[in-house]
C-alpha cells in the first residue's frame, strides 16, 4: 500500500457521487478540500465519523474546506447513508476503487485476530494546488472535525 503523504500530489480522479455525479478533483482547484475514507456506510464507526462532520460542516466551511467522504459502497449504499443521516457533502461510490488507490488506502488490516484486505480510515487535506498538506492516520470517529482543525 502506497499511501499518499504530506508534499505528495494527488492524482486526478474522477468518481461519481451517491447521486450518479460525476466528481472529480479538478472541481476542487483553488479550494482546501477534505478527503475522508471511511470502510463501509452505515456502520457504527463510520456513522459516528461522518455524523462528527456533518454537525460540523458549518465550522468547516467557514474554514474554507470542502468535504468529500469515499468508501467503496454503491450509489445505492451511499445514497441511503447520506439522505438517513442528512449529510450536506457528497459521498464517492468508488467501486472501482479508482480514488481508493489514487490515495493509497487500500490493505491489509487486522481486526479481532482476522487479517483481510480492506479499506484504511484515514483523512487527507489536499490544498488548492491538489497538494496533501494533512494525512489524520488515527481517526477518532467521535471527534473527527476537531482533528482537522487543530
Amino acid at each position: 500500500m502506497n499511501t499518499l503523504k504530506v508534499g505528495d500530489s494527488v492524482p486526478n480522479f474522477e468518481a461519481l457521487d451517491e447521486a450518479g455525479n460525476s466528481v472529480k478533483l479538478s472541481d476542487f482547484k483553488g479550494k482546501q478540500l477534505i478527503v475522508f475514507f471511511y470502510p463501509k456506510a452505515s456502520t457504527p464507526g463510520c456513522t459516528a465519523e461522518a455524523c462528527n462532520l456533518r454537525d460540523n460542516y458549518e465550522l468547516l466551511q467557514e474554514k474554507g474546506y470542502a468535504l468529500l467522504g469515499v468508501s467503496a459502497d454503491s450509489a445505492k449504499r451511499q445514497s441511503n447513508f447520506k439522505n438517513k443521516h442528512e449529510f450536506p457533502f457528497p459521498l464517492l461510490a468508488d467501486e472501482d476503487m479508482q480514488v481508493i488507490n489514487a490515495f493509497g488506502v487500500w490493505g491489509t488490516k487486522k481486526f479481532m485476530g482476522r487479517v483481510y484486505d480492506g479499506i484504511h480510515r484515514k483523512t487527507f487535506i489536499v490544498d488548492g494546488e491538489g497538494k496533501v498538506i494533512k494525512v489524520i492516520d488515527k481517526v477518532k470517529t467521535k471527534d473527527h472535525a476537531a482533528q482537522i482543525l487543530e
